[in-house]
């Protein structure tokens, strides 16, 4: 893996855009956006949202930490395989052995990069780093040297950016590039800076450092104020040509700078933005509903873009200006982030030709079985839905996806509810193929559900949040329940959706547990035998 895969010099010119003016997307939703608290993901759901990063012309998509654990590793090294439009990135701290690592995950690759960083802040190097400035200078000369050793696509990023010396990033900054990085990163780590300081810095390290004209500047912001996105259009003004961003924008604490505003932003302000990426945004609102899916993280519904309510009109006011012309009250066409502003018009007696159109209008594309099966599922909706409309459709296909490792499952649920009390379930499940059936009571008819899947399968796990919300209007509205889960240090989340409140519920939670469990399998066998 020695090919150069730096996506900027390598794009031709399109359609008559300068090349300069390209925005390079670095997707880190695999990486950063899963260190949020129970965003953890099992391999195949990350080869799927890779799958779909690839396919939607992500420049470069940062697979994993392939030193943090096998896990990670495996998963950078799959992914490496499989992408066939994407540079594929591991992350290294500025230890030979986790360059080596990442190295080792990325052979596969057609376009690989090595992305490593080192701590520059006052506050990092005395309390974390316990390192002198000198020393750190030493060892970003030395990591990105040994990088090089495996490919000539280097990133370098100076972690706490933002917090740094102007005078110390400078001197870091430039040995990273004598060294042989070409992209140099500039992470607002702690989502700290404003965009008028951010836009400063950025210039000032093109002014001052030598061979800046020679790399390319990236941007990595935190949204711990809410600045993350403009910060990195305020970086971008300033001659970053790089940006790193995640689906959604999950990631650590308030995340990071949410990749479909970035994108969304410059196509649609592209007067005052005048730049381009390569992003087919007619798939934004499928990878949003597919990391929310994943990870269970619902999107707010006023969130930018792909928020329920991001094209939603209530006010009558509104409504009259839409109703006379769309831009009255719109900015972005909802086709262009791959929503549709039609109801599904099917029921019943739809075949699966229609099925099948629908489903590939809103972004799936499912192998047989799972087409068979989420016909089926649908069939049995429209029994007993009248109205379905697109957002019914999404929600039975993802639940599909929610446990590729289901060891639990849902067979049989009845329960008996009212005033007279007390609230009574009885649940059967299948548990690596065999079958146990328990009757709990309950404070209520949630509880009682919960304590019959506790009955069968005894846990200490707490839940930490239980939340229940209709998938469309109507009083027959599919239920879509998120349950957290939190035992220990482990934390795992689990939704689904169902026209029974109450089934959608045993679903979540068996969901959450079914994550509960394998992800301790795989960190204390021993532990995870006894659940």
């Amino acid at each position: 893996m020695r090919e150069t895969t730096n996506a900027a010099k390598s794009t031709d010119h399109k359609g008559g855009k300068d090349n300069a003016d390209r925005v390079i997307i670095f997707d880190t939703t695999l990486r950063d956006g899963e260190q949020s608290p129970g965003a953890s993901m099992t391999l195949p759901e990350k080869l799927k949202i890779a799958e779909l990063l690839d396919e939607m012309g992500i420049d470069i998509i940062e697979a994993g930490f392939p030193i943090a654990s096998n896990g990670d590793f495996e998963c950078v090294h799959e992914i490496a395989k499989r992408a066939k439009n994407s540079v594929v990135c591991g992350l290294a701290r500025a230890h030979f052995k986790d360059i080596d690592r990442a190295g080792e995950a990325l052979k596969p690759a057609r376009a690989g990069r090595i992305h490593t960083f080192i701590s520059t802040s006052p506050v990092h190097m005395k309390y974390k780093l316990r390192m002198e400035p000198e020393a750190v200078l030493e060892a970003v000369t030395a990591s990105v040297e040994r990088a090089r050793k495996y490919t000539d696509d280097v990133e370098w990023s100076a972690e706490d950016a933002t917090r740094t010396e102007h005078d110390f990033l400078c001197r870091c900054v430039e040995a990273a590039i004598k060294a042989g990085a070409g992209t140099i990163n500039i992470p607002d780590t702690v989502g700290y800076t404003v965009p008028e300081e951010y836009f400063n810095l950025i210039k000032m390290l093109h002014e001052r450092v030598p061979g800046a004209d020679k790399v390319i500047f990236s941007t990595h912001c935190h949204n711990d104020l809410g600045m993350a996105v403009a910060n990195s259009l305020a970086g971008v003004r300033a001659g970053a040509r790089q940006v790193e961003c995640t689906v959604n924008g999950i990631g650590e604490r308030a995340g990071n700078a949410a990749m479909e505003e970035v994108v969304m932003a410059i196509n649609t302000r592209n007067d005052v933005l005048p730049y381009w990426t390569g992003i087919d945004t007619t798939k934004i609102m499928r990878a949003s509903k597919l990391v929310s899916s994943i990870t269970a993280f619902p999107v707010q519904y006023n969130k930018a873009i792909v928020g329920k309510n991001a094209f939603a009109h209530e006010s009558g006011i509104h409504q009259d200006g839409m109703l006379k012309h769309t831009q009255t009250y719109e900015i972005m066409r909802p086709e262009s982030i791959g929503l549709t502003e039609s109801s599904l018009v099917m029921g019943k007696l739809s075949g699966r030709a229609a099925f099948g159109a629908k489903l590939k209008e809103l972004g799936y594309e499912l192998d047989d079985a799972s087409f068979q099966d989420a016909f089926r599922r649908f069939k049995d909706l429209a029994d007993k839905k009248k109205h379905i409309y697109d957002e019914d459709i999404v929600a039975l296909v993802d639940d599909h996806f929610q446990d590729p490792e289901q060891g639990v499952k849902v067979l049989s649920l009845t329960v008996i509810a009212g005033t007279s009390g007390p609230q009574k379930a009885t649940l059967t499940l299948e548990i690596d193929g065999r079958h146990e059936t328990r009757e709990a009571t309950g404070s209520g008819p949630v509880d009682a559900v919960f304590n019959a899947i506790k009955a069968i399968v005894p846990h200490d796990a707490r839940l930490a949040l239980y939340q229940v919300s209709a998938v469309t209007e109507g009083t027959d509205a599919q239920a879509e329940v998120l349950v957290r889960l939190e035992e220990e240090n482990f934390t795992s989340m689990g939704r689904s959706a169902d026209i029974d409140t109450l089934v959608a519920s045993a679903r979540a939670y068996v969901s959450a547990l079914n994550r509960l469990i394998n992800r301790r399998k795989k960190a204390k066998p021993e532990i995870a035998a006894a659940l």
